[in-house]
Protein backbone atom coordinates (compact mmCIF):
# COMPACT_ATOMS: atom_id res chain seq x y z
CA UNK A 1 0.00 0.00 0.00
CA UNK A 2 1.43 3.65 -0.85
CA UNK A 3 2.45 6.25 1.76
CA UNK A 4 -0.59 8.46 2.31
CA UNK A 5 -1.15 11.91 3.39
CA UNK A 6 -4.53 13.51 5.15
CA UNK A 7 -5.90 16.85 4.14
CA UNK A 8 -7.71 18.77 7.42
CA UNK A 9 -10.79 17.69 5.84
CA UNK A 10 -10.52 14.27 6.50
CA UNK A 11 -10.02 14.44 10.01
CA UNK A 12 -12.36 17.08 10.72
CA UNK A 13 -15.41 15.10 8.73
CA UNK A 14 -14.44 12.33 11.47
CA UNK A 15 -15.91 14.43 14.14
CA UNK A 16 -18.78 16.56 12.10
CA UNK A 17 -22.37 14.91 13.55
CA UNK A 18 -23.62 17.21 10.79
CA UNK A 19 -22.94 15.04 8.51
CA UNK A 20 -23.21 11.59 9.05
CA UNK A 21 -22.23 10.19 5.35
CA UNK A 22 -18.90 11.94 5.60
CA UNK A 23 -18.22 11.33 9.15
CA UNK A 24 -19.06 7.77 7.99
CA UNK A 25 -16.59 7.50 5.40
CA UNK A 26 -13.98 9.67 7.31
CA UNK A 27 -13.82 7.32 9.67
CA UNK A 28 -13.93 4.12 7.53
CA UNK A 29 -10.92 5.52 5.71
CA UNK A 30 -8.93 6.59 8.70
CA UNK A 31 -9.57 2.85 10.34
CA UNK A 32 -8.57 1.55 6.81
CA UNK A 33 -5.19 3.34 5.89
CA UNK A 34 -4.21 2.90 9.47
CA UNK A 35 -4.15 -1.08 9.47
CA UNK A 36 -0.88 -1.18 7.19
CA UNK A 37 1.42 2.14 8.33
CA UNK A 38 0.45 5.18 10.27
CA UNK A 39 -0.71 7.90 7.94
CA UNK A 40 0.80 11.73 7.48
CA UNK A 41 -0.11 14.53 8.74
CA UNK A 42 1.16 17.82 9.04
CA UNK A 43 1.50 20.57 11.89
CA UNK A 44 -0.46 22.76 9.47
CA UNK A 45 -3.37 20.16 9.11
CA UNK A 46 -3.11 19.63 13.09
CA UNK A 47 -3.86 23.40 13.36
CA UNK A 48 -6.30 23.56 11.24
CA UNK A 49 -8.20 20.77 12.81
CA UNK A 50 -8.17 22.51 15.94
CA UNK A 51 -9.86 25.88 14.25
CA UNK A 52 -12.47 24.12 12.01
CA UNK A 53 -13.59 21.70 14.64
CA UNK A 54 -13.69 24.40 17.37
CA UNK A 55 -14.89 27.19 15.72
CA UNK A 56 -17.34 25.35 12.81
CA UNK A 57 -17.92 22.16 14.68
CA UNK A 58 -18.76 23.59 18.00
CA UNK A 59 -16.22 21.07 19.84
CA UNK A 60 -15.13 21.70 23.04
CA UNK A 61 -10.99 22.98 22.82
CA UNK A 62 -10.02 20.57 25.41
CA UNK A 63 -12.01 18.04 23.48
CA UNK A 64 -10.04 18.80 20.45
CA UNK A 65 -7.52 18.69 22.46
CA UNK A 66 -7.58 14.89 23.29
CA UNK A 67 -9.04 13.92 19.75
CA UNK A 68 -5.35 15.38 18.12
CA UNK A 69 -3.63 13.77 21.13
CA UNK A 70 -5.12 10.30 19.18
CA UNK A 71 -3.51 11.06 16.17
CA UNK A 72 -0.19 10.84 17.81
CA UNK A 73 0.33 7.39 16.22
CA UNK A 74 0.38 9.61 12.73
CA UNK A 75 3.82 10.66 10.90
CA UNK A 76 4.05 14.37 11.33
CA UNK A 77 5.47 16.60 9.37
CA UNK A 78 7.05 19.53 10.65
CA UNK A 79 7.08 22.37 8.35
CA UNK A 80 10.26 24.66 7.94
CA UNK A 81 11.27 27.42 5.76
CA UNK A 82 12.13 25.52 2.60
CA UNK A 83 8.87 24.10 2.67
CA UNK A 84 7.36 27.35 2.86
CA UNK A 85 9.55 28.13 -0.37
CA UNK A 86 8.25 25.19 -2.02
CA UNK A 87 4.46 25.86 -1.35
CA UNK A 88 4.94 29.35 -2.89
CA UNK A 89 6.54 27.82 -5.62
CA UNK A 90 4.14 25.42 -5.83
CA UNK A 91 1.09 27.41 -6.27
CA UNK A 92 2.50 29.80 -8.64
CA UNK A 93 3.49 26.46 -10.83
CA UNK A 94 0.10 24.72 -10.17
CA UNK A 95 -2.46 27.78 -9.70
CA UNK A 96 -3.43 26.81 -6.13
CA UNK A 97 -3.95 28.42 -3.18
CA UNK A 98 -0.55 28.28 -1.25
CA UNK A 99 -2.14 26.47 2.02
CA UNK A 100 -3.07 23.54 -0.52
CA UNK A 101 0.46 23.75 -2.04
CA UNK A 102 1.91 23.55 1.18
CA UNK A 103 -0.49 20.49 2.21
CA UNK A 104 1.36 19.36 -1.05
CA UNK A 105 4.63 19.83 -0.59
CA UNK A 106 4.36 18.08 2.96
CA UNK A 107 2.85 14.78 1.47
CA UNK A 108 6.12 14.72 -0.92
CA UNK A 109 8.56 15.67 2.00
CA UNK A 110 6.98 12.80 3.77
CA UNK A 111 7.27 10.54 0.35
CA UNK A 112 3.55 9.66 0.65
CA UNK A 113 2.28 8.85 -2.63
CA UNK A 114 -1.69 9.86 -2.38
CA UNK A 115 -3.02 12.50 -0.44
CA UNK A 116 -6.82 12.28 0.27
CA UNK A 117 -8.22 15.36 0.27
CA UNK A 118 -11.26 17.02 -1.02
CA UNK A 119 -10.31 20.17 -1.78
CA UNK A 120 -8.05 19.74 -5.06
CA UNK A 121 -9.39 17.65 -8.28
CA UNK A 122 -9.85 14.07 -7.64
CA UNK A 123 -7.29 12.27 -9.64
CA UNK A 124 -5.24 15.71 -9.78
CA UNK A 125 -1.51 14.55 -9.97
CA UNK A 126 1.13 17.28 -8.54
CA UNK A 127 4.78 15.98 -8.98
CA UNK A 128 4.54 12.59 -7.15
CA UNK A 129 2.01 12.90 -5.12
CA UNK A 130 -1.79 11.78 -6.37
CA UNK A 131 -5.13 13.37 -5.25
CA UNK A 132 -7.88 11.10 -4.05
CA UNK A 133 -11.50 12.32 -3.01
CA UNK A 134 -12.89 9.98 -0.67
CA UNK A 135 -15.71 12.04 -0.74
CA UNK A 136 -16.80 11.94 -4.39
Amino acid sequence: MPKIFLDTNVLAYACDADQPAKRDKARALLKEVSKDMPPCVSTQVLQEFFVTVTRKMGVDPLQAKRIIHSFRHMETVLIDMDDINRAIDGSLIWQISFWDALILTSARKAHCAVLYSEDLGDGQIYDTVRVVNPFR
